[in-house]
């Protein structure tokens, strides 16, 4: 029976410990004193499809990051363009 009750108190004083450090950390996140990071590396797999339009040949006006597609081969644009300033459309790896 004795062996119980420390059993208890002792299980009592742990969760009185993560309560005041949990009010603690509470206390610094509001406060906006609270810095740190965390990286997770993490595997993701799409099972879809992208679709790329597909242009006879690169389009004048582009932004940065602009996909397309240009007698089978992917290309990314790397220079946004306009109608007096031509965007740049630069293939996509090594592709044959």
């Amino acid at each position: 029976m004795p062996q119980d009750n420390l059993q208890k108190t002792d299980l009592i004083a742990q969760i009185t410990k993560l309560k005041s450090d949990v009010d603690a950390l509470s206390q610094n996140f509001y406060k906006n004193n609270f810095s740190s990071s965390q990286t997770f590396n993490k595997d993701c797999v799409f099972t879809t499809r992208l679709q790329i339009p597909h242009y006879t040949s690169a389009p004048s006006v582009g932004v940065v990051g602009d996909i397309i597609e240009v007698g089978g081969k992917a290309y990314i644009c790397t220079t946004a363009g306009n109608i007096a300033s031509p965007a740049t459309f630069t293939l996509i790896g090594s592709q044959t």
